[in-house]
C-alpha cells in the first residue's frame, strides 16, 4: 500500500479502530484470567471489573466536554491511550488490591473514554470527506475477531500471566494510532459549545433517542454474560460455540460494509426500527432454540440487532447534534448505553439466567421492543 494510501484519513481511522478492538479482543475474553493469576477471587474480580462500569458513567462525559471546549480532539485521545498504556504498564509490578484496583480502574476509564471521541472524529471527517463510517468501523469488528482467536490460541496452555504483555503490546499500538488520527481544523469551544450542549440537553427527541439506543444496546446482555454457557447446556462444543460467536461478528461485518446504502435507505432511525425488530424475533426464539442450524441462523440477526441499531444511533447523533456539542453527546450517550444501560441490566440478567436459564432471552425481547417503540417516535419525530 502507498504512502498516500496509508495517510488518506479513512486509513488513520480505520487504523484507530483496528487498534482498539484489538485491546478488547484481547482484554474483554482474557482480562478475568489475568486478574485471577494475580490472586483475585471471583468476588474480587467482580469489584475490580463493576467500578470499572461505574467510573466510566461518571468519567466519560465530562472527558467529552474537555475535548469540546479545547477543540483539541486528537490531543485528548493521544493522552487517553498514554494514561491507559501507563496503568497497564504500572499494574505489572502492583503489589496490593487497592494498587490494582486503583490502576485497573485508570486503565480502563481511559480506554473507554477513547472511543466516543473516536467516533466523534470519524463521523465529522466522514460527513465533510464523503466517507463511509460504516466501512471504517467494520476494521475494528474485523480486527476483535482475530485478536480474540490469536490471544486465546497464544493462551490455550498459560497460567494467564501472559495476557497483560499482549495487551501493553496492544495498547502501544493504540497510543501510534491516536496519534494518526486527523486534526479536525475548526475549533468548537465558547459560546457555540454551550449552546450547542444547551440544545441537545433540552430537546425531548436526544432523551428519547438514549432511551431507545440504550434499550436497543442492552437487549443484548443475556447473550453476551451467559450465551456461552447457555449453548454449553445444549451440549455444542467449545469449538462450535466459538464459531457461533464469529458469524455473529461477522454478519455484522457483511451489514456494516454496506453501511452507507443501508442509511440512504432507511435513515438512521429506520435502521434503529429494524434493529429493534430483529431483537424481538431474535431473543423471542434464543431460548427456544436448541437445533444447531436454528441457532446458526439465528446469529445472523446479530446484524440488525447489534449492527444496524449502533450504525443507525451513530448516523442520529451526526445528524441531529450541533457539531460544537458532539463529543459531549457522544459521551454522554456511551455513558448511559453501556454503563446505567449495559451495566444495569447485566446485573439483572444474572438473576434472570439463573432463575428461568434459557426463557430469560424473552426479557431481552422486551426490551428490544421498548427500543423499537421509541425508534418509532423517532421516525416520526425527525427528518433521517
Amino acid at each position: 500500500m502507498s504512502r498516500a494510501a496509508l495517510s488518506h484519513p479513512a486509513a488513520r481511522l480505520s487504523a484507530f479502530y483496528a487498534a482498539i478492538f484489538l485491546v478488547a479482543g484481547i482484554q474483554l475474553p482474557f482480562w478475568p484470567i489475568w486478574l485471577a493469576a494475580r490472586g483475585l477471587t471471583a468476588r474480587e474480580i467482580g469489584i475490580v471489573l463493576a467500578a470499572a462500569i461505574w467510573a466510566k458513567v461518571l468519567a466519560t462525559p465530562a472527558i467529552g466536554a474537555i475535548a469540546d471546549r479545547s477543540g483539541a480532539r486528537r490531543a485528548v485521545m493521544t493522552a487517553l491511550a498514554a494514561t491507559a498504556l501507563t496503568s497497564y504498564a504500572a499494574l505489572s509490578s502492583a503489589a496490593s488490591f487497592w494498587v490494582l484496583i486503583s490502576l485497573n480502574l485508570v486503565a480502563l476509564t481511559a480506554q473507554s473514554a477513547l472511543m466516543p471521541l473516536g467516533d466523534t472524529v470519524t463521523l465529522a471527517v466522514s460527513r465533510s470527506n464523503g466517507l463511509d463510517y460504516g466501512r471504517i468501523r467494520v476494521w475494528g469488528s474485523a480486527s476483535f475477531i482475530l485478536a480474540s482467536l490469536a490471544s486465546g490460541a497464544v493462551l490455550a496452555s498459560s497460567s494467564g500471566e501472559e495476557v497483560l504483555p499482549l495487551v501493553l503490546g496492544a495498547s502501544a499500538l493504540l497510543l501510534l494510532a491516536c496519534l494518526a488520527v486527523p486534526q479536525l481544523h475548526h475549533f468548537t469551544g465558547g459560546p457555540n459549545r454551550i449552546a450547542g450542549i444547551r440544545a441537545f440537553v433540552g430537546d425531548l427527541r436526544f432523551w428519547v433517542f438514549v432511551a431507545a439506543a440504550s434499550a436497543l444496546q442492552a437487549s443484548h446482555q443475556v447473550y453476551y454474560g451467559f450465551g456461552t454457557l447457555y449453548w454449553r447446556s445444549l451440549d455444542f462444543s467449545e469449538a462450535t460455540i466459538g464459531l457461533l460467536w464469529a458469524e455473529g461478528v461477522l454478519a455484522e461485518i457483511l451489514l456494516f460494509w454496506q453501511g452507507q446504502r443501508l442509511v440512504a435507505r432507511f435513515g438512521p432511525a429506520g435502521l434503529m426500527v429494524l434493529g429493534g425488530a430483529a431483537g424481538i424475533l431474535r431473543w423471542s426464539l434464543a431460548g427456544m432454540a436448541t437445533w444447531l442450524p436454528f441457532v446458526a441462523a439465528l446469529q445472523l440477526l446479530h446484524a440488525l440487532t447489534f449492527g444496524a441499531s449502533h450504525l443507525g444511533a451513530m448516523h442520529f447523533l451526526s445528524r441531529a447534534v450541533p457539531h460544537s456539542a458532539a463529543a459531549s453527546a457522544q459521551s454522554m450517550y456511551a455513558a448511559v448505553s453501556s454503563g446505567l444501560g449495559s451495566g444495569l441490566v447485566m446485573m439483572v440478567a444474572g438473576a434472570l439466567y439463573a432463575g428461568y436459564a434459557g426463557a430469560a432471552y424473552l426479557f431481552m425481547a422486551v426490551l428490544s421492543a421498548a427500543g423499537l417503540l421509541g425508534a418509532v417516535r423517532l421516525r416520526h419525530a425527525v427528518i433521517s
